[in-house]
């Protein structure tokens, strides 16, 4: 190797890392424009305007734990026919039968299968939602909307098909 072709290697290698790093920055923002963040998986809302209205959001689900409680009935989520259930009663243990409950079925971070279910029976403060049927196995998102009056709270759940457990998040 003589001493011109030694002159030219570091020119060489900073051109090259210069288009690396310009290259992974138009990588980036091409992915970043793939799959944006705008859906909120958390108050069935976009992020902006959970973020706007987070305090009205939190007020109402105090005021909403102070008079209600909310629990989920339904068994383990599967793939075919599920069925799912809520019980709203007032902090005294009477049923709620006026409840307003809004619920959609998701992929976390995929909403392209997203499901919204609609209530089918109101008996004695149990929500009985129509049957689903899940297009794919794996872990789902229940997001549930529930009002009273003027008061209102998100019930959210995680849940997945291959396992017998669901938790609220």
């Amino acid at each position: 190797m003589n001493k011109k072709d030694k002159a030219l290697r570091w020119p060489y290698a900073i051109a090259a890392s210069i288009l690396l790093v310009f290259g992974f920055c138009v990588a980036t923002i091409i992915i970043s424009f793939e799959r944006p963040v705008e859906p909120s998986d958390l108050y069935m809302r976009g992020y902006h305007d959970a973020d706007a209205n987070i305090n009205d959001i939190i007020a109402k689900e105090i005021a909403f734990n102070q008079r209600y409680t909310i629990a989920y009935l339904g068994n383990r989520l599967d793939v075919n026919r599920t069925v799912l259930e809520y019980k709203v009663s007032d902090r005294n243990g009477m049923p709620v039968d006026t409840a307003d409950i809004r619920v959609i079925v998701t992929r976390p971070n995929n909403h392209a299968h997203d499901l919204e279910v609609n209530v089918s029976k109101v008996s004695n403060g149990i929500y009985t939602l129509e049957s689903i049927t899940l297009p794919e196995p794996g872990r789902w998102d229940i997001m549930a909307h529930v009002q009273v009056g003027e008061l209102e709270r998100y019930y959210n759940l995680k849940a997945d098909t291959r396992y017998d457990s669901t938790f609220e998040y």
